[in-house]
């Protein structure tokens, strides 16, 4: 059995235009409701999000600026 490569640590934030953005969030919304496991390609990087995800939003303020975050949050697997 091939060992499993260790994952860099990433912090990431990529901009999209808007149509780009509402075709993945309606992509993301199906696969939520349908209970499916949802994959995305984010600077690069191909990212799976298991259907049992903690999904939450999140809000912040400052004094100059206010930030909604949407986030789906899962443990890694152990190999």
């Amino acid at each position: 059995m091939a060992a499993q490569k260790k994952k860099r640590k990433r912090d990431i934030e990529k901009n999209y235009p808007v149509k780009q953005f509402v075709k993945k969030l309606r992509r993301l919304a199906d696969c939520i409701e349908q209970g499916q496991k949802f994959q995305i390609q984010v600077a690069g990087e191909r990212i799976s999000i298991p259907a049992a995800a903690i999904i939450n939003i999140e809000h912040e303020r400052s004094a100059s600026s206010e930030e909604i975050e949407f986030q789906l949050t899962w443990p890694l697997e152990k190999k």
